[in-house]
């Protein structure tokens, strides 16, 4: 069976960091990615640093990741009225061991895929090729894959599906599945070089579940004090649950929602500002897929958004794809590169991501503008009148601590896969 290969299906940044955990403890693996080319796609990200000490223990080091992106040092929501709600610090300013960093997607992917082809070689990655299907078989697995030369067959021990929201590996695991959910929030994501609110390092979250803006930076400030800001614009419109347009991620012009934002201005930020100057906008709505009840079949298991997708309100979708890779890898070392390996990793993680998932659905981190929102509008003279201190404390700890991101917890923890490690 090719000397135990694995085939990942899909080359975004759960399939090549699992592809680099691979080969790093010396099991062979293919990457069949879509793409006839890799390019920077995509605006800003956040890594948690459940995820940036997976990436570090990889051998990424902070300087390489510091090149894509910098350490966000602080959380905060602000109300209507543009006052705080609740800050926090992050990373390492919070007392994790590791940074938060916030980067450009695109970067970081190209990151990934330079590293990988730099240690294992230019084919490890086949592009222009795609999993349509898979089929088990007495000593593995083989997968169905197109490509412009015509369909063929890859066999591999085992195929990990990375192919994201549209899996078409999840649909064949999963024929009845229900069609992707939109729950009614419609996002325009987009960059813009200006000053950062609040400061150079900070994560701004602001208005209402029904209308709100994130801003963060993506690099660190110029000469000038400017940096590159990635924000999301957000509204809730009446929907029936399904996306109504053929494109899922398509360019507009700010012009045809800036509107929304006329009246978030203050004298910390002018968001319609802001969005003037910003290139342009890309549109795509808020969507996620319903758990299911495993992510695996035999030899073939989901990762990443093919297993898990969900709202981006908690800034866990790339960090959980991270995660998965590593508990992929660790499983291996345990159980060798079989089935057994992959029950495993699903009895760990499948139903506490899935827990997530809907969890980031009722807005994460965000459900306290929700709530704030719910007794007073979102305007206030004292927020500890409105929701306690205590209150919102509490709401923020239940977060983390559903995300993986109890500081504690994750300090104390033993590296995932252990240095040097390699499967028998």
């Amino acid at each position: 069976m090719e000397n135990g290969r694995v085939i990942i299906a899909g080359g975004g940044i759960g399939g090549l960091t699992l592809a680099l955990t691979l080969h790093g403890i010396g099991v062979p693996c293919t990457v069949v990615e879509a793409a006839r080319e890799m390019r920077p796609l995509g605006v800003g990200i956040n890594l948690q640093p459940n995820a940036v000490r997976e990436l570090i223990d990889l051998g990424l080091d902070e300087e390489a990741l510091h090149r894509v992106g910098l350490p966000i040092r602080e959380w905060a929501l602000v109300g209507l009225n543009g006052r705080e709600v609740y800050a926090e610090p992050r990373g390492r300013d919070a007392g994790y061991a590791w940074p938060q960093i916030a980067c450009h997607r695109g970067e970081f992917h190209m990151l990934l895929y330079r590293t990988l082809v730099a240690r294992a070689g230019p084919d490890a990655v086949r592009l222009g090729a795609k999993v349509t299907g898979y089929r088990a078989v007495a000593d593995g697995a083989e997968a169905t894959v197109e490509a412009d030369a015509g369909t063929e067959t890859l066999r591999g021990r085992l195929l990990i599906g990375a192919d994201g929201i549209h899996s078409a590996v999840r649909a064949q695991m999963h024929p009845d599945q229900p069609p992707i959910h939109w729950g009614g929030a419609l996002m325009w994501r987009g960059t813009v070089r200006a000053k950062a609110p609040r400061s150079p390092a900070s994560f701004v979250g602001l208005g209402t579940h029904r209308q709100r803006m994130v801003l963060y930076p993506i690099s660190q400030p110029d000469a000038d004090g400017l940096s590159l800001l990635n924000w999301i614009a957000e509204v809730t419109v009446e929907g029936d649950g399904t996306w109504p347009h053929k494109g899922w991620f398509r360019p507009v012009p700010v012009s045809a929602f800036i509107h929304h934002f006329d009246d978030y201005r203050y004298d910390w930020l002018d968001v319609p500002a802001l969005l003037s100057g910003a290139d342009g906008a890309y549109e795509n709505p808020m969507i996620d897929r319903d758990p299911v009840d495993t992510w695996v079949d035999g030899p073939v298991a989901l990762m990443g958004d093919a297993a898990h997708a969900m709202y981006p309100t908690g800034s866990n979708g790339a960090s959980q794809a991270i995660v998965d890779a590593r508990v992929l890898g660790a499983q291996m070392l345990r159980h060798g590169v079989t089935p057994d390996a992959l029950a495993a990793y699903d009895a760990q993680l499948c139903g506490p991501i899935s827990k997530l998932v809907l969890r980031n659905r009722g807005a994460g981190p965000f459900g306290l503008l929700n709530l704030l929102d719910d007794r007073c509008g979102g305007v206030f003279d004292n927020v500890d009148a409105v929701i306690a201190p205590e209150e919102r404390a509490a709401f923020m700890a239940g977060y983390k601590s559903a995300a993986g991101l109890a500081i504690d917890a994750l300090n104390a923890a033993p590296p995932t896969i252990p240095a040097q490690a390699r499967v028998a």
